[in-house]
C-alpha cells in the first residue's frame, strides 16, 4: 500500500516538474522572439538604407505586412507536417519581418513613453499571464466570446482605415485592450493544458513550445500596440 502510494506521488512529481519545464520553454521561445524583434527593429533604426527600403513605399510595407501574416497561417496549419526545426526558423523569421514593420514606432513615438508602454504591457501581461495558470475556472466559453469579438474588431479597423473616423479608432482601441489582455489569461490556460499531454522531449514538445510561444508573443505585441495608442507621447 505505502510503495503504490510513493509510486503515484513520484508520478504526480515529475509530471509537474516535465509541465514547468515545457512553460519555461514557452515562455523563453516567446522572450527570444521579442528580442528578435526589438533587435532588428533598432537594426532597421539605425540602418539608413534599410530603413529607406521598408518605408520606400506604401507597397513595399504593405507586403512586408501580407508576409506577417501569411508565415502566422502557414505556421498554425502548417506546423503538424513540419519539422521542430522548420518551426522554430518560421518564428524566428516572422518576429525578425515583425520588427522591420515595428521600426517606424522609434520614428513616432518618443523614446520614454516607448519604454513607459513597454514596461506597462509587460506588467499587465504578467498578471494576467499568471491568473491564466493559477485559475481553477474554465476559460474556454471566455476565450470563444474573445475571439469572436477579436473578428469584429479586425474588421472594424479595415473598415475604418478607409474611413478614418476617430471615434471608431478610439472603440477598437479601448475593446482591442481588453480582449488581447482577456487572451492573454486564455492562451495561458491553453498552453498549461497543452503541457499535460505528456510531451515529453523531442520534435512534438519542441514544436508545441513554439505554438505556445506565438500565441504569447501574438498577445503581448498587438497588448503593447493598442496601449501605446493611449500612452505614446509622438514626437
Amino acid at each position: 500500500m505505502n510503495e503504490q502510494v510513493t509510486t503515484r506521488m513520484v508520478t504526480a512529481e515529475q509530471a509537474e516538474e516535465l509541465q514547468r519545464a515545457f512553460l519555461v520553454k514557452v515562455y523563453g521561445w516567446m522572450m527570444a522572439g521579442l528580442m528578435v524583434t526589438g533587435i532588428v527593429s533598432l537594426l532597421t533604426l539605425y540602418t539608413p538604407g534599410l530603413l529607406e527600403l521598408v518605408f520606400s513605399s506604401r507597397w513595399v510595407y504593405l507586403g512586408l505586412f501580407i508576409g506577417q501574416l501569411g508565415l502566422v497561417v502557414y505556421l498554425s496549419a502548417r506546423i503538424e507536417h513540419m519539422s521542430a526545426a522548420t518551426a522554430t526558423m518560421v518564428f524566428v523569421g516572422y518576429s525578425a519581418l515583425t520588427g522591420l514593420t515595428l521600426s517606424v514606432i522609434f520614428l513616432v513615438y518618443t523614446a520614454e513613453s516607448l519604454a513607459t508602454t513597454f514596461f506597462v504591457t509587460a506588467g499587465t501581461f504578467g498578471l494576467m499571464s499568471a491568473y491564466g495558470y493559477v485559475t481553477k475556472r474554465d476559460l474556454t466559453g471566455f476565450g470563444s466570446f474573445l475571439m469572436m469579438g477579436l473578428i469584429g474588431m479586425v474588421l472594424a479597423s479595415v473598415v475604418n482605415m478607409f474611413f478614418n473616423n476617430s471615434t471608431v479608432y478610439w472603440i477598437t482601441t479601448y475593446i482591442g485592450i481588453l480582449i488581447f489582455v482577456g487572451l492573454t489569461a486564455y492562451d495561458t490556460q491553453k498552453i498549461k493544458q497543452m503541457s499535460a499531454l505528456g510531451l515529453e522531449g523531442g520534435e512534438m514538445e519542441q514544436k508545441g513550445a513554439i505554438m505556445g510561444a506565438l500565441r504569447l508573443y501574438l498577445d503581448f505585441i498587438n497588448l503593447f500596440l493598442l496601449l501605446l495608442r493611449l500612452m505614446g507621447n509622438r514626437k
